[in-house]
């Protein structure tokens, strides 16, 4: 199979950057052709650079060509869109239309039903854009990027295409990687064939199994903002007083640092390189993933998963899907710190608990989240969406059922 990946790279590398390279990896392991068509936001730097990405969200000309180039010259049996803002534009989804390619997309965030791409801003959430078509409060509030001019750009790309049918008429399949995120989007402004919605998880490669006899800390792995439930996190740690160990950096350093240095059983250890983290992990009597937003997936669960260690997770998006209350994790109140503590309470006290957990974490990880897993899922998809295409027109089949 010829296939080509299209997407659009933001200046800070990111975990959309992280699956786009994962995914390219993995086809090519399995003899697929693979292209990539990338473009990075690390060229918009001048005003004008950045006055003509801000113009061009909503049909990109420059980025058009290069897409209609790239499909003549490499014949590909599906396109995979993971990131079309701000210099693709949806001029991706017409040019594949037209040259009559199948095209797939992931939905990595929340972008095209609400600017900020998160449904978190301001320190709320804001499931209220998602049944609008033009959330203009959403402009007024500065969603995105704390800017009105960019939140407006956005609001403007999404509503007219929307408006147009371009997503639900031009778009095969979107992958969502939950069915929590599946719902959502299914009941939202993006009004999406129901057959348009397939679930397909992130993959993470084996971290290989912990150890089997776990030291007394909690361990948190992500970056330090106040969506990720970062506060709620430190308030359960000074009333209980567990031991934890915080890996990762962000906008809240230095109150981590701060609270590390009021409570010594709160170690942090500031950004780690992906072996460290694992090394942890392995060791750790459970991961805490206190996410106060409804996170699309949650990569550092399903890399806890594979090395067999349980996970607290508060219960909201990706969290609230990926761990199972009682079976790979628990799950406790978004926000509620002393339901967190009576969670923590429930695996320091119950070490064989905590490792029931733990097998079956691991058991998640095998059935669902492995390479293999994921490739064959993967396929497909594709495999569908080039169905979809070969399928004749209905007026075509009621011209043939005319002729029989």
């Amino acid at each position: 199979m010829r296939i080509l990946l299209v997407h659009n790279h933001y200046k800070q590398t990111g975990g959309e950057d992280t699956v786009f390279f994962a995914e390219s990896s993995l086809l090519e392991a399995h003899g697929h052709t693979v292209e990539k068509l990338t473009f990075t936001n690390n060229d918009v730097n001048s005003i004008a650079e950045k006055l003509q990405a801000a113009f061009g969200v909503v049909y990109n000309t420059k980025g058009a060509r290069a897409v209609e180039e790239k499909i003549q010259q490499f014949k590909p049996d599906v396109v995979h869109v993971h990131n079309f803002f701000p210099l693709v534009s949806p001029a991706v989804f017409y040019v594949c239309k037209k040259l009559k390619v199948p095209v797939v997309m992931t939905l990595h965030n929340y972008r095209l039903i609400c600017p900020s791409s998160y449904l978190h801003y301001h320190g709320k959430v804001h499931l209220e854009n998602v049944h609008k078509l033009f959330p203009y409060a959403a402009i007024k509030d500065k969603a995105y990027r704390d800017s009105r001019f960019q939140t407006a750009s956005v609001v403007l790309t999404t509503g007219v295409h929307k408006l147009l049918g371009t997503f639900r008429n031009k778009i095969d399949l979107f992958i969502t990687l939950t069915p929590g995120a599946a719902a959502l989007f299914q009941n939202s402004s993006l009004k999406p064939h129901p057959e348009q919605l397939v679930v397909k998880p992130n993959f993470t490669a084996d971290l290989g199994l912990g150890a089997e006899k776990r030291e007394d800390y909690f361990l948190y792995v992500g970056r330090l903002s106040p969506e990720k439930g970062v506060d709620t996190l430190l308030r359960a740690q000074a009333q209980h007083g567990f031991k934890l160990k915080v890996i990762g950096d962000g906008p809240l350093r230095e109150t981590v640092e701060a609270h590390a240095a009021k409570y010594p059983n709160l170690d942090y250890r500031g950004y780690q390189k992906q072996d460290r983290v694992i090394e942890e992990l392995k060791v750790a009597r459970g991961l805490i993933f206190p996410s106060e937003w409804p996170e699309m997936f949650g990569m550092s669960i399903i890399e806890a998963f594979s090395t067999g260690t349980p996970v607290i997770a508060a219960k909201i998006g990706g969290g609230e899907h990926l761990v199972q209350d009682g079976h790979n994790g628990l799950h406790y109140q978004p926000g509620n710190a002393a339901d967190l503590i009576r969670k923590v309470k429930a695996l320091e006290q119950n070490p064989e608990y905590a490792s029931s957990l733990g097998k079956n974490a691991r058991n998640s990880y095998v059935h669902n989240y492995t390479p293999e897993v994921n490739y064959l899922k993967l396929q497909g998809i594709y495999r569908q969406a080039i169905g979809l295409k070969q399928k004749p027109a209905p007026e075509t089949v009621v011209q043939r059922q005319a002729v029989e």
